[in-house]
């Protein structure tokens, strides 16, 4: 049972909280729609969707950080206007910092399996990138395993390399009871990769989306996300000259494509958790890093909106049906008349996302990729 003086002990108010001045925010900006964390902590079952900041950093071996990035996170939020206030959102405060990595790690994961049980969306303002792991085992008491997407510059497989960070990967994969029915890696740059990493990944059939090819057709991408019940951004996915960080690259996602990335995450009707990792208050001295991810945010909650909209499956009237034939398989593909979103219906007669190029490739008599690799995973609706 949900109850919320059980993770009482491992949140904060934030001290960003006390510092806003009754009249800081006019009325229509997020600051004076969001129920905070002050004197008593939030029901997470009266909110769509949770802030919780984590700052912990000692998975990037950063042992003496002050733990602010979701604080300068919030204050470009909490500026931004709400343009859908029947979302009900609420700001948990900050995760407390542990005596140890492993003891922050085990806050926020009891923390996050709280908003779950509570039914309310979890959005994780994110020290390093580790904290993925309690985001996924989060999920664990729900018993269910969980489609997982990464937005990241690198595969975080490096054994070889001490930092949590580089390496937390594998455990996700790998571990034992694992959770993860299906695994999508988005916006990998080929150069940072061993392509070993790359063949272990495509071992265990999971897939991995060069950062070229998600520039190239960024739609494509909103059916990889679209069956997800958790999403992780490394900021480092993102080119320096959109948000300054210490492990920026020349090249990346730009602004816009991570907004648009952020907007497809919000429209997965499944997704539960959102985490955005990485950030480095001290080499973000302008704000503009925090400004991006606050808009990467604000679509996330656009995304969301739109994802209420969209009907059922079994609203037929809701849909346009195309029955069509390739490679000697008979199929339906349905699109919605709401969102102009894409389904495949499978030999197993469940219904996987694709897209409007899945279509016309199977009326070209062309086996879509994204119908094999679904039948060489056996995967099955969750």
């Amino acid at each position: 049972m949900y109850d919320p003086y059980q993770i009482s002990d491992f949140l904060s108010p934030s001290a960003f909280f006390e510092e806003m001045a009754p009249d800081r925010y006019r009325d229509g900006q997020l600051g004076r729609c969001i129920t905070m964390y002050q004197e008593e902590l939030p029901d997470f079952r009266e909110a769509d969707l949770v802030l919780v900041g984590c700052g912990e950093r000692r998975g990037d071996d950063i042992s003496d950080a002050d733990d602010e990035g979701p604080d300068a996170i919030r204050r470009s939020l909490y500026e931004l206007h709400h343009w859908h206030r029947h979302i009900r959102l609420a700001d948990a405060g900050n995760i407390r910092r542990g005596e140890t990595l492993a003891d922050t790690s085990a806050a926020l994961r009891s923390v996050l399996a709280a908003i779950l049980e509570s039914g309310a969306r979890a959005v994780v303002l994110g020290g390093s990138h580790d904290l993925t792991l309690s985001q996924s085992d989060a999920f664990r008491a729900t018993d269910k395993t969980i489609d997982v997407a990464i937005v990241d510059a690198r595969l975080d497989l490096s054994l070889d390399i001490p930092r949590k960070s580089r390496h937390f990967l594998m455990e996700l994969l790998t571990g034992e009871p694992n959770l993860v029915r299906q695994y999508s890696h988005i916006g990998f740059q080929s150069y940072l990769v061993n392509p070993e990493m790359l063949e272990t990944v495509d071992k265990l059939r999971f897939d991995c989306f060069r950062l070229g090819r998600v520039r190239e057709d960024i739609e494509e991408m909103e059916p990889v996300l679209r069956g997800c019940r958790m999403v992780s951004f490394d900021l480092s996915a993102l080119q320096y000259l959109s948000a300054p960080q210490p492990d920026g690259q020349p090249d990346g996602l730009n602004g816009e494509e991570a907004c648009l990335l952020a907007t497809y995450a919000g429209m997965a009707p499944q997704l539960q958790s959102l985490g955005i990792y990485g950030y480095d208050p001290s080499a973000d001295p302008q704000g503009l890093a925090s400004k991006q991810i606050a808009q990467m945010v604000w679509y996330y909650i656009e995304g969301f909106r739109r994802a209420m909209t969209e009907a059922l499956l079994t609203e037929s009237e809701e849909f346009l049906s195309f029955h069509t034939a390739f490679a000697e398989v008979d199929t339906t593909f349905l699109q919605s008349r709401r969102t102009g979103r894409w389904w495949m219906q499978m030999p197993d007669q469940s219904w996987l996302p694709c897209s409007h190029r899945d279509y016309l490739r199977a009326c070209d008599n062309e086996l879509p990729e994204r119908w094999l690799r679904a039948q060489e995973r056996g995967l099955q609706e969750p």
